[in-house]
């Protein structure tokens, strides 16, 4: 029989459920749908009776209560999340024409004459995904490199237009909704004006604040952030029948509670398509938080796997980017900043000005040629753009408005860091300072070899980087792996607690593959998708290193500039010691195995020439290498096929030369379609 603590215990545990019911009701009334229904001392008598209870009953509390939003105690460092399907990039489209160009290619992959899209405005924010286990909201994170993210399960909780739980019978047991995190204008300046007040440094812009609110270690921070979210998509989803389109699938994702941009619109023509872009981008000033343009994707679902993905981004979807934003504003002067391989880069020091939403005290001016080219001086009235509505960049100058006073930029002679005479190899645009041992690439190369896209190294930012430096603990990349705790504990402001973080994430670097090792050497021309070619093509760094330009070269995508550039890289005496030290601190000198890929076109290479008319060169490789065969960038013996399209050049010589069978554009893509059918 039950006695009174029970029944009073079950009164209040009803109680409960029914306080969360209305106050997870009015908060979407409140912040989804901008529709209150109560007055805001009704519903905060909701949430402390709430409260009132739970601290009464705290074994009833539950992470989905509401009042578990407001964060809980500080967190040291986020988890790393593994995203079960990976958090795509968008390809861009920067004019009318190169929309229409990724319709055409989409209707060519697609077999179709047209097909419907789906139009939403482009949030300046942070992507996150949010996975939920049986209605309730389980593990929040960023998008990171769109295969890991961080965890900020605690944070995501506090932004109010994210439900906590869905009641409903119909969603699938396990789904993952998509979205990007995002601060207002209004909220964006109210948030600067109480920093100010304190005595803080201000935010650069919206997106910023947004990206470093959700990055809180104390969730209690990020709930005082005024951040909202809009979703724009699942991303998996296991059991349950689901839409089968995507403009249906944003309507079903409101109706669950979600909070979907209302400006979304259903386009049956790129011609339509391109309307809309126009129309906002002409009415984005008058919204109440930023967009940076349009992302236009295929509505139908199915298609979505029919036209697959190239590289990291979705041939069934596009972002249709606006202009860039202009101010003018003076250039007070041109700055020099020394790459981390020694390249000489230029920027502008500004008078502040405020160009979308940020203020703009540095631009970049990319090289001396140029500067000579947009005859830019010192002291000019200049156009300044935010491109992408991220980088700014100086136009050029307004000729007009020149007094007699400005003067020309005269390019150093030798390194600012250094001292080094500076040198500038034939062909390219760019000064270099040939000094390994300059301290200012010394400390660009230690800050990129640490960052999130090379080793990783958790906890060495460019503040301990500089202080491993200038303690003499490190004077290269590969000193990192021979430090102790009784090196780090000599630093300023470094903990016990601490220098055992630094010490764990070092140990953990040593197993990154060797696509993030060539990538965090800094070798010029050398990027994470080169490195990666790099990598998967040689399997050892001693493979790579015994390479030749020819070898080099005849990697598929590389061409005679990065050959050229590796292979001197590893002539060098001082970068084959820093391997060296690298192997000798435990490092990872091999590729991963890649997975064998069979296929219909297993072992038979095809080099692309010329323009396809549905295809580029890029996505017309990634197909062959998808059903298993090899992607050549040049025409020897042993190519089994040229494809030729439209102003095919010397490599359709070579083919009738070699006897090589040559394919028309029609020819590959019925070939395409005959394998993919069977």
């Amino acid at each position: 029989m039950a006695t009174d603590a029970d029944q009073e215990l079950q009164r209040a545990k009803l109680r409960v459920e029914e306080l969360r019911s209305q106050i997870s009701y009015h908060d979407y009334r409140y912040f989804v749908l901008d529709q209150p229904e109560i007055s805001d001392a009704e519903y905060d008598e909701l949430v402390r009776e709430l409260r009132q209870l739970e601290e009464k009953y705290p074994q009833l509390i539950t992470p989905d209560s509401p009042t578990q939003r407001i964060g809980g105690a500080p967190v040291e460092a986020f988890g790393i999340v593994e995203h079960p399907q990976p958090l795509l990039s968008l390809a861009n489209a920067f004019s009318e024409e190169e929309l229409r160009a990724w319709h055409r290619r989409a209707t060519g992959l697609a077999e179709a004459d047209t097909f419907a899209m789906v139009c939403e405005p482009k949030i300046d924010g942070l992507a996150v995904a949010l996975e939920y286990h049986d209605g309730k909201l389980a593990v929040g994170s960023t998008r990171g490199d769109g295969y890991r993210g961080e965890n900020i399960t605690q944070n995501l909780r506090t932004i109010r237009s994210i439900p906590l739980r869905v009641a409903d019978s119909k969603i699938p047991r396990l789904f993952e909704v998509r979205g990007e995190v995002f601060m207002t204008k209004t909220g964006f300046e109210r948030l600067n004006e109480e920093r100010a007040e304190r005595g803080e440094p201000l935010f650069a812009n919206p997106r910023n604040s947004a990206a470093g609110s959700v990055r809180q270690l104390d969730p209690r921070a990020t709930a005082g952030r005024p951040l909202d979210i809009f979703v724009y998509g699942l991303g998996w989803a296991g059991g349950g029948a689901l839409p089968q389109s995507h403009w249906e699938t944003l309507h079903w994702l409101s109706a669950l509670g979600f909070k979907v941009n209302p400006h979304i619109a259903r386009c049956e023509s790129i011609d339509d398509v391109w309307r809309h872009c126009q129309q906002w981008g002409e009415k984005r000033e008058g919204l109440e938080y930023e967009i940076d343009g349009i992302v236009v994707k295929v509505d139908d679902v199915r298609l979505h796997e029919v036209l697959g993905v190239v590289g990291r981004e979705p041939r069934w979807a596009v972002a249709f980017k606006f202009p860039p934003t202009q101010r003018t504003t003076r250039l007070l002067d041109i700055g020099i900043n020394v790459g981390r391989t020694g390249s000489m880069n230029p920027y502008a020091v500004l008078e502040p000005v405020n160009i979308g939403g940020a203020v703009v005290k540095l631009a970049t001016l990319h090289n001396e040629e140029d500067i000579k080219r947009k005859d830019v001086r010192i002291g000019d009235t200049v156009i300044v753009q935010r491109a992408g509505e991220v980088i700014p960049q100086v136009v050029g100058p307004v000729a007009s408005k020149r007094t007699g006073r400005e003067r020309p930029f005269v390019p150093p002679e030798k390194c600012p860091a250094c001292g080094t005479q500076l040198v500038r190899p034939e062909g390219e645009v760019m000064r270099y300072c040939p000094n390994p041992a300059c301290p200012a690439q010394t400390f660009r190369l230690l800050a990129h070899f640490v960052s999130r896209g090379a080793m990783d190294i958790d906890g060495i930012g460019e503040q301990l980087s500089l202080a491993l430096l200038e303690a003499g603990l490190v004077r290269n990349p590969g000193d990192l792996y021979f430090l102790n705790k009784e090196d780090l504990l000599k630093l300023e402001r470094m903990g016990e607690k601490s220098a055992q973080n630094v010490l764990d994430a070092i140990e953990a670097s040593r197993g990154r593959p060797l696509q993030r090792v060539l990538f965090a050497l800094g070798i010029r021309h050398v990027g994470s998708e080169t490195a990666a070619l790099l990598a998967q093509h040689f399997g050892s760094m001693d493979a790579l290193m015994r390479a030749s330009v020819e070898e080099l070269a005849a990697v598929p995508s590389i061409g005679p500039v990065v050959a050229e550039s590796v292979r001197a890289y590893f002539r060098d005496r001082a970068h084959r010691r820093l391997i060296e030290r690298l192997r000798r601190g435990g490092v990872r000198m091999e590729a991963e195995a890649p997975a064998a890929r069979e296929g219909p076109l297993s072992g038979q290479t095809f080099v692309i020439t010329g323009t396809l008319a549905a295809l580029s060169r890029a996505e017309a490789e990634a197909r062959v290498r998808s059903l298993g065969g090899v992607a050549g960038s040049s025409v020897t013996r042993s190519t089994d096929y040229l494809v030729a399209g439209e102003s095919p050049g010397s490599k359709l010589e070579k083919a009738q030369q070699y006897g090589t069978k040559v394919l028309s554009d029609e020819e590959f893509m019925a070939l395409l379609r005959r394998h993919r059918a069977g």
